[in-house]
């Protein structure tokens, strides 16, 4: 059995800390055993170890989120990318194919996707093994994992069985999405479960339901028609029209951390960052990347949560509705995390005039280095305010250290490798100041050494 795990959301539930580049499952904010704080998808992805599915694992994202889960996961993780955002259906048409055509995976063989985010035990993984068995037994087109309600919740989507039913799985009569309390009631009577969004389906029932509607099952030829792809979730274009579909229950603990009210539930700490609750606060919760300190004072069940992107206060149960009052907010990212270390923006300005000016500080691990690259609309000044290490320009090498400034005019090829931890202060200065503005030659610095070694041989 293949897993693969979906992430590809946008993450505004849990604004301000999410964005389009860090979803809510790169947030640091649990912890492991050990106390150490950890992410949603790090917590996911070691349950996947400890129960032996790692190895045949993979995640599906968008071009946004790679480094967040290198950097998190490892260099070593398979991963696919959409070239776009297109919802869930493309997202786990693409992965089929990848596993098909790139992996080699034959068509009997049994996948399974799930969100990369569930806060769940180590049992669950152990009752994902079973959705193989059950969907082969039965001959189902799909099997759906279902967990055993604890209350009527008006938030969860609800998975209905037929009453006549076999005794290893639930045939599936119809589904529910987010009923009142009191229909939730009703379905709890009739055996429904809550739907956690975890399913499985034989790889062939997919390539054969693509090459149908025309869409090639060549992983290559695949990505360069992802545009054509239907835009529609994976509900839609399949789920809906299927004719048999399982499910099995899991009754043990599973918790949706999508929300500000239950992540801070599991979170262990009241307080994150610099902040301050006063006496006898009963149920509030702060979390702060910001350097300023933050008090909360006489407020119970309330959450605050500030960031370089904004500051959210809100109370626990108004906390869901947070996407649809941000959900116009497209600005840029003030803070992310890359392949190399992270970066956040501490200006940025545009003037009536046309020109633009961003100012950022970065952090660059040792031992990692940005991609080799150049800008046409902008030029760039970075101030060394940390640590040492190699600066290529125009494919000369020089070491640089704390104190060091360092001007690149437009079209000037540059990268930096940090030999101990370092910071920059980063000014931009041009007409656009985007990311189609960067034109990379390579990532590798094994790679960029080399080409300075050629440059060097020439110039001799």
């Amino acid at each position: 059995m293949r897993l693969v795990l979906l992430s590809g959301g946008s993450g505004k539930r849990l604004w301000p800390l999410s964005n389009d580049a860090r979803s809510k499952q790169f947030l640091k904010v649990l912890k492991d055993e050990e106390g150490n704080k950890v992410s949603m998808v790090q917590r996911v992805w070691g349950q996947l170890e400890e129960t032996g599915l790692a190895d045949n694992s993979i995640i599906a994202t968008s071009t946004s989120q790679v480094d967040m889960i290198k950097t998190q996961l490892g260099q070593g993780v398979h991963i696919v990318t959409e070239p776009e955002r297109r919802d869930t259906f493309p997202a786990i048409a693409l992965a089929a194919v990848y596993l098909h055509s790139v992996q080699g995976c034959s068509l009997e063989e049994v996948v399974g996707m799930l969100p990369v985010d569930p806060y769940v035990e180590n049992q669950f993984f152990d009752r994902i093994h079973d959705l193989e068995d059950a969907l082969l037994k039965s001959g189902a087109e799909l099997a759906l994992m279902g967990v055993t309600p604890t209350y009527p919740s008006a938030k969860y989507g609800y998975i209905i069985p037929k009453e006549d039913t076999d005794e290893h799985y639930l045939t599936v009569d119809y589904f529910k999405e987010k009923p009142t309390e009191k229909q939730a009631e009703a379905l709890i009577e009739k055996n429904a479960l809550w739907n956690c969004g975890v399913f499985a389906f034989r790889l062939g029932y997919i390539i054969d339901l693509l090459e149908a509607k025309g869409y090639p099952t060549d992983y290559e030829k695949l990505l360069k028609s992802y545009h054509l792809l239907a835009k529609n979730s994976f509900d839609y274009e399949v789920v809906e029209k299927a004719q048999h579909i399982i499910s099995l229950s899991y009754d043990g603990y599973w918790k949706d951390l999508g929300t500000w009210n239950t992540l801070t539930e599991e979170m262990g700490v009241e307080i994150t960052g610099k902040g301050i609750l006063g006496k006898g606060i009963e149920n509030s919760y702060i979390v702060n990347e910001l350097d300023i300190p933050v008090t909360l004072l006489g407020l119970n069940d309330v959450v605050v949560a500030a960031s370089p992107d904004g500051i959210l206060v809100t109370d626990k149960d108004s906390s869901t509705k947070v996407k649809e009052y941000v959900d116009g907010l497209n600005g840029r990212p003030m803070y992310e995390e890359r392949r190399w270390g992270w970066y956040r923006v501490l200006e940025y300005t545009k003037y009536a005039e046309g020109n633009q000016v961003l100012i950022k500080r970065l952090g660059i691990n040792a031992g990692k280095n940005f991609s080799y690259q150049m800008h046409y609309k902008r030029s760039e000044v970075w101030t060394i305010v940390k640590g040492e290490g190699i600066l290529v320009f125009n494919d000369q090498l020089r070491h640089v250290r704390a104190g060091d400034v360092i001007h690149i005019p437009l079209a000037s090829k540059h990268t930096l490798r940090a030999t101990t931890d370092m910071e920059i202060i980063e000014v931009q200065t041009g007409s656009e100041l985007i990311e189609e503005d960067i034109y990379r030659a390579t990532d590798e610095w094994d790679e960029i050494e080399a080409i300075c070694k050629v440059k060097l041989t020439i110039n001799q």
